[in-house]
């Protein structure tokens, strides 16, 4: 049970993560350590090896900080699926699709759409989260919605543009001394943080996080 509740409460965190527009600005609006959210946020060990976790009182700083209702910590909050005037919603986009999508919008007409529960920009594209590499606070299958519009700071989930391929990937934005790097939310991945190339292309910042009640149609 506890361990299913610590499931859920690190996906709400990313969820306000998104919502606040980084790990400083919600740690700064609940009154609570950054570097701590970070590390609750990634699942850093404490020294002596037992895992860190989000207690009560943690929790319920965040749900009052950002307006949510007690307990909202520890409930599934599913993203809303159709039906919708046709035409409207955010785009559900591929990840190759994704990294040209600040140069070219144009959509067929059954492109698949979800709307976004938050106020976000109008050129916000969703994603569907593929991998483990942002796990567990982002597990594949979840949906993110990407807003082009919202500035990128130290602490963003951002979508990135490879200047190899001009694909998309999806990582945390880290900046220091001046030099960006691109950090994996899950700390047993192989490569947890790289320095971005200086051609790197921010395509947008993650403003929300959720999966559907039922599968697309």
């Amino acid at each position: 049970m506890t361990r299913h509740i610590d499931r859920i409460r690190l996906k709400n965190l990313a969820r306000l993560v998104a919502e606040a527009g980084s790990v400083s600005e919600l740690a700064r609006r609940a009154a609570v350590s950054g570097s701590n959210l970070s590390h609750v946020r990634a699942g850093t060990p404490y020294a002596s090896g037992s895992p860190r976790r989000m207690g009560d009182r943690l929790a319920a700083k965040i749900e009052r900080a950002m307006g949510k209702p007690p307990g909202w910590m520890n409930e599934e909050h599913p993203v809303e699926h159709g039906p919708f005037p046709p035409g409207t919603g955010q785009p559900v986009l591929s990840w190759v699709r994704a990294g040209d999508w600040t140069e070219a919008r144009e959509l067929p007409a059954n492109t698949e759409r979800l709307h976004c529960p938050e106020p976000c920009g109008p050129g916000t594209f969703v994603l569907k989260v593929a991998g483990e590499s942002m796990a567990p606070a982002f597990p594949e299958g979840d949906y993110i919605f990407v807003d082009p519009d919202v500035p990128a700071e130290h602490g963003s989930y951002v979508v990135v543009r490879r200047a190899d391929d001009g694909a998309a990937t999806f990582k945390q934005l880290v900046v220091e001394n001046g030099r960006r790097y691109l950090k994996a939310a899950n700390p047993a991945w192989p490569e947890p943080i790289v320095e971005a190339e200086a051609d790197t292309a921010v395509c947008g910042v993650v403003v929300f996080q959720g999966r559907p009640t039922r599968a697309p149609r």
